[in-house]
């Protein structure tokens, strides 16, 4: 088996989002986000970023999550490979049909079985539409860096981290420790290419639960310019959509954000300027606190507060599906 780094081939690009809510999702999407919004038929929407023909792919169901995370491959050769890897490690692998690929925009998919049940799936030519953009934003950073990233919560951050390490040659970008409402937290933040993160990991320190419902924490695009940023955040709070963190800077990427709670109830961050990583004199850190200034909560009340410690009381007995054959052992905090 070539055992050759993938790392720098890989590239997050697309998002398979299940949700029954689709009239607040377009008004989410479209009027507060600011992307550009297609209806395929009534139980399937899509909205773009850039040309590429589907960055979001909404699919009628009652999930209210994203259950599958699409991976742009730069060629066939590092597309086979990690084929090779899953299959080698013995994890199933499926061809997507014709009309799964048409959906997602690509010419060809290949699905395997991810942590917290989202299906990984990976591509390597996306389509390019005709159709000019129509969006309220000016524009999305994508390109190299892939379009944002995705945060996960877990009980077991370890064998996560093992898991993208295997399938993507994933590399350690940096560690936030933070508390939150009296909880300890450990962020890993993850990279593939060179934004800062493509994935973080977050897990509560000494306790074996997951605070959060959904599958995802929250997912992040990358605005062009300052004045999209501010004028989405201004579109979120005017149209009625909460708020779950008002604009700040991260301490570890540097990247100004806010971020809105979806329709089906993860959060959405939209950023603008994050560092970009430099191969040749990036060392791992760990950060104290996830911002320098700002994203304070918003209209949070002592019974959200309430709620999520019972829906992290309840993971206890709620197993947190992971895939041993992909994870190895784990990697433990360096």
């Amino acid at each position: 088996m070539n055992t050759a780094s993938v790392f720098g081939a890989v590239h997050l690009g697309y998002l398979v989002i299940e949700t029954n809510r689709f009239t607040d999702w377009r008004r989410f999407g479209t009027d507060a986000i600011g992307m550009h919004h297609d209806d395929i038929s009534r139980d399937v929407m899509r909205f773009r970023l850039d040309d590429q023909e589907c960055r979001f792919l909404l699919r009628r169901g009652p999930a209210e999550d994203v259950v599958a995370t699409g991976w742009h491959i730069d060629d066939h050769a590092a597309f086979e490979q990690i084929e090779a890897r899953v299959r080698a490690h013995g994890a199933p692998c499926t061809e997507g049909s014709a009309e799964e690929a048409a959906l997602r925009g690509v010419e060809r998919l290949l699905r395997f079985p991810g942590p917290k049940g989202i299906t990984q799936e990976i591509y390597t030519t996306p389509v390019v539409s005709s159709e000019p953009l129509h969006m309220l934003a000016s524009g999305w950073v994508t390109g190299d860096a892939g379009m944002g990233h995705v945060a996960i919560t877990s009980a077991k951050p370890a064998q996560l981290r093992g898991y993208f390490d295997t399938v993507f040659d994933a590399r350690l970008t940096d560690y936030i420790d933070e508390t939150i409402s009296g909880v300890k937290l450990k962020i890993r933040f993850l990279r593939v290419n060179e934004r800062h993160h493509s994935i973080a990991i977050a897990a509560v320190r000494g306790l074996p639960i997951d605070p959060i419902r959904t599958r995802v924490q929250h997912l992040n695009i990358q605005a062009t310019s300052l004045d999209d940023l501010a004028q989405s955040y201004d579109r979120v709070h005017e149209l009625g959509f909460d708020m779950a963190l008002s604009v700040g800077q991260h301490t570890n990427d540097k990247e100004l954000s806010y971020y809105a709670r979806t329709p089906s109830g993860f959060e959405w961050e939209v950023g603008w300027n994050p560092l970009v990583i430099d191969e040749s004199t990036w060392e791992p850190t760990t950060h104290q606190g996830i911002s320098i200034w700002g994203h304070k909560p918003v209209g949070q009340t002592i019974v959200d507060l309430l709620d999520q410690f019972r829906f992290g009381a309840r993971s206890l007995a709620r197993p947190e599906t992971t895939v041993p054959a992909l994870s190895g052992r784990g990697i433990p905090d360096d």
